[in-house]
């Protein structure tokens, strides 16, 4: 099962709007060297909103390629429409992702029996194995825990991102799901704590600018949910501290509507460059300096 550092990577692009595939291929290999666990391509990270159904699946085919085996793909393929998730899906499959993302249909707001159906017929559609999303402040959608619980008995979908930031919710799945169901946090300021509670790790856009530390953080959340005693005590002190450490950062990064200030960053880096896809613009000027004193703070530069 995949579990740790899951980055929820951005999409790089050029000057005139394209898709960087250069760029995107140093941002993979980077981030297996640096300790990620797992990359999802083309997720909100990823502005799937405004990238083409072509350029979507390139994206998963590319990333897929670039990474080569050496750590699991979980391909965006949610959509507001059933059957273009199906389609996206599929093709997920056909290029090599070893799982699915699957946001909570956006603006149309489903019912929760609307949801079931939804998820189930993507599921039944396509045997691939899938992660549900929730994240309610973006997509007018809460999908609630009766829901993801019943949805957890379909043998195909594997797990949630429970993008909310409520632990409370979190540690309900949690309790009651499952065996094989994982729960990975969406939210990196609430993600350790989920982790410590017994989630499988994090889908991170913080990852995206400091994938080593995300990685290590992850990694001793998890070690101490499975201890005991002392031991659990000591590897938590330490993930929460080296979390603490970054708790500006969890924050700043959410300064406008993500992925506007992660890639701002990661452009101050020389990793990728500035362009965003219409709707978006660079992140306000007069946002710019906080952000850059915060990750001057942190160490990203």
């Amino acid at each position: 099962m995949i579990e740790g550092s899951i980055v929820a990577l951005v999409t790089p692009m050029v000057s005139d709007g394209s898709v960087d595939y250069a760029a995107l291929a140093r941002l993979v290999d980077w981030h297996i060297a640096s300790g990620t666990n797992a990359i999802v391509a083309v997720g909100t990270t990823g502005e799937s909103a405004t990238l083409s159904v072509e350029e979507h699946c390139d994206v998963i085919r590319q990333t897929v390629q670039v990474a080569g085996g050496r750590v699991p793909i979980i391909a965006g393929t949610g959509a507001n429409s059933t059957s273009e998730a199906v389609e996206l899906t599929q093709a997920a499959k056909e290029a090599g992702a070893d799982a699915c993302l699957l946001v909570t249909p956006y603006y149309n707001k489903p019912s929760q029996r609307g949801l079931i159906a939804h998820h189930v017929r993507i599921a039944e559609s396509v045997n691939i194995p899938q992660i549900l999303y929730n994240v309610p402040a973006r997509t007018a959608c809460d999908m609630l825990p009766a829901t993801v619980l019943e949805l957890a008995r379909v043998p195909n979908i594997v797990g949630i991102k429970e993008a909310t930031g409520n632990l409370a919710r979190g540690q309900e799945i949690l309790a009651r799901k499952p065996a094989d169901f994982a729960v990975y946090s969406g939210d990196d300021a609430t993600a350790l704590e989920l982790i410590l509670l017994g989630a499988r790790g994090n889908i991170s856009v913080t990852a995206n600018v400091l994938p080593a530390q995300m990685a290590r953080i992850c990694s001793l959340g998890l070690q101490a949910a499975k201890s005991q005693g002392e031991q659990a005590s000591t590897l938590a002190a330490e993930a929460r501290r080296l979390n603490e450490s970054l708790a500006a950062l969890h924050r700043d990064l959410f300064l406008e509507g993500n992925p506007v200030p992660v890639k701002w960053a990661l452009a101050r880096t020389g990793r990728i460059g500035d362009t965003l896809r219409l709707p978006l613009v660079e992140l306000d000027v007069a946002l710019q300096s906080r952000l850059r004193g915060t990750l001057e703070a942190c160490g990203v530069l």
